[in-house]
């Protein structure tokens, strides 16, 4: 007794001790001067201060929550004080300022607004990559606890952390190696708490706009392909994996971007299988962890949802022209239908609600699975899918299952009520079953326990399904007939409280709360989220459907009738509308590329009437040269005629052009003797006074050929002028010819001497013609020769400057020797005058200069003999 009475007391302690620290704090914190002063005192650097400063307000903050909270939301400048303690040096401080933020944000958005704009999320991102992300320690997971605070059900920091762009700075986080054996228990643990904040940023009950741009976001960064890469991976910790599963699926949820990505993602295997297919494998599977498969099927669900390309892929590996002939590869359709008639009821659960996603608000694919056959054994006919359904559903109490038998009948009864509602077709071939509306009579009229009730409902719900989306076209199923079916063996009231069977039972409660399908045992697996709302949807159109007369069935008919059309016309028209806005934007796109076309085009068009507006002014000047050069002709024409002095002049100027090739060949003579001058002044350079000479020749030489070059470029100049005023004479004589011969022929008349007359004058024109081109070549020639003439004239002209250069650098030598002389002189005068003072006789000078004279005199002398 002793014992029992010890441990009582050891269990009651903890809970009286925090008792009293409540009862302390609540004292503590009754004058809210204490806590702003507590406040002022963390603000001290002193360690020996602000250390315990920051744990008392830490225990006053977990005893008495939302007070302090208030208390330090209403103080001046309260939460940016301690907001400080992030980035203090000492990481004792940092640390349980951490902590201390922890407990600060819990449950007050007010809070988490204020430290998300003092920059928090910077700086804990800073705190989590300096400590070594997953592989860093307890610091990392509290930075974390506290990023989580703050994005939690809080739109406005989740908007905040989306645009600061630190979405893209978890990716690291994610980056694990090849070799994943030996994970820490803390790096598991920083690992999981960092998963579930990606799943809090693109949780389903977030705003839809907010979880779409973190998506987006999440992708475009790589975020969801390392995420992926995890998926893949071996020797990723279970608990980590389903995690991870988890939050893939919330990314890619409702997103078609990340929805195809997902499905493009292959296992690293031999051949290599798709993500989806490999997943699929683990979720039938009954050796797997309950909780993995949970995941697994919850990933396939948010790849399904709102993905109608991913549906219509999924269903399309069950139809008969898709299936593989060879079997190597096992499809996604191939799994779902080996779960869904394995002997394992969890399976048979996880793939008929796996397969009712996939037929999720779409007709078209519920009218294709139609079409598909299963081969149930050798010998027999194969059988359609929806009759197999059936088939197990009628003779569930007869196969040995493993698990619960109600739960394989419940995943069938809601794939079938899933499958029928808002398909007529589907409806007309279940009912073309003899045998399945008595199946379903017989089970909602029978009396039985609390786990058959459940199925009971379901059975009412799908008969309910059969009799509203009836189109009436089985004479022995119409509406009526099985409205009075429902009335002879069940009774309306009885069939609608059975009906309401499923809203009431608690796991259909847990089921419609959230997406994911949470569990806390494979028996509570009953519901799905999305069926829930079908229920919802159904329930009370299924009741009123019982309830109405013929005649109202009639008014109804009438009334779908209308609205079918009118959703059939809405249909067109929105069909119609998005054709047209495609084409509106293709147009808009081909008028803003035409617009830049004709941009360039009307930019190339005044370029090119600028153009050809030179190309006309050229050719009207081109026209009236072209007019005045036949002018030229004619009147050489008519003054040779006239004058008979085209050979003289033709030799005359044969004569110049001799002239002027003699004077070449006499200025090449001339350049070579330039040369040979240039030559002997390189040579005699050393000489200075030959230098003098030689150059003084040289300029005198250049001075006069340039003089004499110029004199017969004048005189050419001359001899063109006078050709040219000879030409204009001749012009004039021809224009009087020509009228002159206009005048003659209104005369003449028609005789015979007139015709002789004209003839003999067009033959002499032509003549006249024919020399004026020639004469006109031999011009150009001539210019041609005065055009080479003067470019000699210009060569000699660059000649005579070189020349020029050489002579000036060459003075420029002579007043450098001239100015070595005079100081050698001045030295030698020195030197002379120094030993004159010595005493050492010296000759003069003049002395000297005699004595040269008389040897230059004896010298010449010898010349003159010689």
């Amino acid at each position: 007794m002793s014992a029992l009475t010890d441990d009582s007391e050891e269990e009651n302690l903890p809970k009286q001790v925090d008792d009293l620290g409540s009862q302390f704090t609540e004292i503590f914190i009754k004058q809210q001067e204490n806590v702003t002063l507590l406040l002022s005192l963390v603000e001290e650097f002193d360690f020996h201060v602000r250390w315990p400063g920051v744990k008392l307000l830490t225990s006053l903050l977990k005893q008495q929550g939302p007070q302090v909270q208030q208390i330090i939301l209403v103080s001046p400048m309260g939460v940016s004080r301690l907001m400080d303690l992030l980035a203090d040096s000492r990481e004792v401080i940092r640390n349980d300022g951490v902590l201390l933020l922890q407990q600060l944000t819990k449950s007050n958005a007010a809070i988490q607004k204020i430290v998300a704009f003092e920059n928090a999320f910077e700086r804990l991102l800073d705190i989590i990559t300096e400590e070594g992300n997953s592989d860093g320690g307890i610091v990392v997971e509290d930075c974390l606890l506290l990023i989580q605070n703050l994005l939690k059900n809080n739109n406005s920091n989740q908007n905040f952390f989306k645009e600061g762009s630190y979405i893209q700075r978890m990716k690291p986080w994610f980056e694990v190696g090849d070799d994943n054996c030996g994970w820490s228990a803390q790096k598991v643990t920083n690992l999981h708490v960092m998963l579930q904040l990606v799943r809090v940023l693109v949780s389903p009950t977030n705003p839809p706009g907010a979880t779409s741009s973190c998506q987006k976001a999440m992708f475009q960064c790589g975020l969801l392909q390392q995420l992926c890469t995890i998926l893949m991976a071996t020797g990723v910790p279970a608990d980590i994996l389903t995690e991870t599963i988890n939050t893939v699926s919330e990314v890619i949820r409702g997103c078609q971007m990340n929805q195809d990505y997902f499905a493009s993602v292959n296992a690293p295997s031999n051949p290599p299988r798709p993500a989806i297919v490999v997943l699929l494998m683990s979720m039938v599977n009954e050796r797997q962890p309950f909780v993995l498969r949970c995941a697994v099927l919850y990933c396939f669900q948010c790849f399904l949802y709102k993905n109608q390309k991913g549906q219509g892929e999924i269903v399309s590996t069950l139809l008969p022209s898709t299936i593989d002939a060879t079997g190597n590869s096992v499809s996604a359709g191939q799994l779902l239908c080996g779960g869904l008639f394995s002997t394992d009821s969890l399976s048979n659960w996880c793939a008929a609600v796996a397969l009712a996603h996939a037929l999720q608000e779409n007709a078209t694919l519920k009218e294709q699975l139609l079409r598909v056959q299963l081969a149930t054994s050798i010998g027999n006919p194969p059988v359609s899918l929806l009759q197999q359904c059936t088939n197990i559903l009628s003779q569930g109490d007869k196969i040995d299952r493993r698990g619960s038998k109600v739960q394989t009948r419940v995943g069938l009864l809601m794939l079938l009520c899933t499958w029928l509602s808002n398909c007529s077709i589907a409806v007309t071939h279940f009912l073309h079953n003899p045998a399945n509306i008595p199946f379903l009579t017989g089970q909602i009229a029978e009396n039985l326990g609390e786990e058959e009730q459940l199925v009971q409902g379901l059975c009412a719900l799908l008969l309910g399904i059969s009799i509203y989306y009836n189109d009436n076209s089985l004479e022995n199923y119409r509406k009526e007939k099985l409205k009075q079916l429902i009335e002879k063996r069940i009774g309306r009231e009885n069939f609608i409280e059975k009906l309401g069977f499923i809203s009431k039972h608690e796991l259909y409660s847990r089921a419609a709360q959230k997406p994911q399908p949470s569990f806390s045992s494979p028996d509570h697996m009953m519901f799905d989220h999305e069926f829930t709302k079908l229920v919802k949807e159904l329930e009370g159109v299924i009741s009123k459907a019982i309830y109405k007369s013929s005649e109202e069935d009639k008014k109804e008919e009438e009334v779908k009738k209308t609205l079918e059309q009118h959703d059939n016309i809405v249909t067109h028209y929105k069909k119609v509308i998005r054709e047209q806005d495609q084409e509106l934007e293709e147009l808009k796109q081909r008028i803003s590329t035409l617009t830049s076309q004709n941009e360039q085009l009307q930019a190339t068009v005044t370029q090119q009437v600028s153009q050809i507006q030179q190309h006309k002014d050229q050719y009207n000047l081109l026209k009236v040269q072209l007019g005045k050069d036949n002018q030229h002709h004619n009147s050489h024409s008519d003054t040779f005629q006239m004058n008979g002095i085209q050979t003289e002049e033709v030799s005359k100027l044969k004569e110049e052009l001799e002239e002027w090739k003699s004077k070449h060949e006499v200025l090449q003579g001339q350049l070579g003797e330039k040369d040979s001058l240039t030559e002997k002044l390189k040579s005699s350079q050393l000489e200075v006074g030959t230098a003098e000479q030689s150059s003084q020749t040289s300029k005198s030489g250049g001075l006069e050929l340039s003089n004499e070059l110029h004199k017969e470029l004048e005189m050419l100049r001359s001899q063109i002028q006078l050709q040219s005023a000879e030409i204009s004479k001749l012009q004039m004589e021809n224009q009087k010819l020509q009228v002159m011969n206009t005048a003659a022929e209104p005369v003449l008349g028609d005789s015979s001497a007139t015709a002789a007359n004209s003839l003999d004058l067009e033959q002499e024109i032509k003549e006249l013609k024919s020399e004026v081109k020639a004469l006109s070549e031999e011009k150009e020639s001539l210019k041609q020769h005065l055009d080479s003439s003067r470019s000699t004239v210009a060569i000699l002209q660059d000649e005579k400057s070189k020349l020029q250069q050489e002579l000036a650098e060459s003075k420029k030598e002579q007043d450098d020797l001239l100015v070595l002389l005079a100081d050698q002189d001045q030295k030698l005068s020195a030197l002379k005058i120094k030993l004159k003072d010595l005493g050492v006789p010296v000759e003069d000078e003049d002395d000297i200069e005699s004595g040269d004279q008389g040897d230059e005199d004896e010298d010449g002398d010898e010349d003159e003999q010689d």
